[in-house]
């Protein structure tokens, strides 16, 4: 393994860290700036909008940069913002700090995926890809907790500076470790955008907001869903994340492992056995054991599909990949988005705190639906081109001259 990646998967943990584990520092912060927590929570509202819009911005921005000095803007961008956060006097400032940090999170997946990608033989990308996603499911294992506990036992600004150094770590191994990779020569905005023209780039990114949608459309309401339905305490939450975190690491591994060689039957796979599971959870939700079991299988069925989506979109976008793959990132955060706010309507519906499984259910077999209709036309493309190929006459010979 290419030292360089293990450099963009400490700065992938640190990123991670910093988007989830606030979620388990709200009332500490509600209760030090004086405001509700539904005001709070415009702290994770705030971060996941900075990366749908941060990822092309930021990518747009940096075309005229080198990769690895792209990185290293992103990871001082994201050091800065946390310390704006930690260091914030009133609320609104740290909401600034916030989404200060999260312009770096789009565009550091998208182009560290772009590196990951280039460091390694082709056959090996996607298990590139993985490693340097390892960092953010990893920091769900131990950054998030970790992050938590300081925060509950010190103050929620020690867990904004750990995170900061965190970023400084990962900016130095993104210096000393990552290879310099001059900036592609004769490729401008227009070509970047020209990649969206291309369908399979566009299905490949529904597929990304639907399928880690139906993951998230659960997962946001795990905690009441677990403390009213499955009859957990409220402490006992953090270690089913836990649960859902190492269940991340194991499917981002199989995902990487299996989609350079079987990349649509993986596709097929994960996301027809995640509407399946999501579908079974508003079972299992009512057992304590059967319902762990189900978290791990969400949190590894959800990310078994991470490592072949990024790969598709740099395939499919080939020549020109690095803004694809930076909105492609902002697409698993609109999916967040996106799956948050339905699974409150039905909620608010009055339709229970399991109805939200349905809702990734659907999700999820959606995104199952595109990726036949992606491979049925990708099959359709190659055929026709065949057929074409074959209706091209071959040059007649020239006669030889006669004397």
């Amino acid at each position: 393994m290419p030292l360089a990646l293990l450099a963009l998967a400490i700065g992938a943990f640190g990123i991670g860290t910093t988007e989830f584990v606030i979620m388990g520092l709200l009332p500490e912060v509600a209760a030090d700036f004086q405001v509700s927590i539904p005001t709070a929570g415009f702290l994770v509202t705030g971060y996941a909008l900075g990366v749908v819009l941060g990822a092309p911005l930021m990518t747009v921005l940096g075309t005229r940069v080198a990769r690895k000095r792209m990185l290293m803007i992103l990871m001082g961008l994201f050091v800065i913002g946390n310390v704006v956060s930690a260091t914030a006097p009133v609320f609104d400032v740290m909401l600034v700090g916030r989404v200060i940090a999260s312009l770096a999170h789009g565009a550091f997946f998208g182009i560290g995926s772009v590196v990951a990608a280039d460091l390694v033989a082709p056959h090996k990308k996607a298990g590139a890809i993985a490693m340097m996603f390892t960092g953010l499911t990893v920091a769900n294992v131990v950054g998030v907790p970790l992050g938590t506990y300081i925060g509950q036992s010190v103050g929620w600004r020690a867990t904004c500076f750990a995170v900061a150094a965190l970023g400084v770590i990962g900016l130095l191994g993104v210096a000393g470790l990552v290879p310099d990779q001059p900036r592609a020569e004769g490729v401008r905005l227009r070509h970047e955008l020209a990649a969206f023209r291309n369908v399979q780039v566009l299905l490949a990114m529904a597929m990304t907001v639907l399928g880690f949608g139906g993951v998230f459309a659960a997962i946001t309401y795990i905690t009441p869903m677990m403390t009213e339905i499955a009859g957990y305490s409220a402490s006992s939450v953090t270690w089913l994340l836990v649960l859902f975190g190492l269940g991340m690491v194991g499917g981002n591994l199989l995902g990487g492992k299996f989609a350079d060689r079987h990349l649509m039957p993986l596709l097929y796979v994960s996301l027809g056995a995640l509407a399946v599971v999501l579908s079974l959870f508003t079972l299992t939700a009512h057992n304590k054991i059967a319902a762990a079991v189900t978290i791990v299988l969400i949190g590894g069925l959800g990310f078994a599909t991470v490592p072949p989506l990024q790969k598709r979109v740099l395939d499919q976008a080939a020549g020109a990949p690095t803004l694809a793959s930076a909105v492609n990132i902002g697409a698993f955060n609109l999916g967040n988005a996106l799956s948050a706010w339905l699974g409150g309507v039905v909620i608010s519906a009055g339709l229970g705190y399991t109805a939200p499984n349905w809702v990734g259910a659907v999700l999820a077999a959606s995104a199952l639906v595109l990726a036949v209709v992606s491979s049925t036309l990708e099959r359709r493309t190659a055929t026709r081109s065949r057929l074409i190929a074959t209706r091209i006459p071959e040059p007649a010979a020239v006669p030889a001259a006669q004397h």
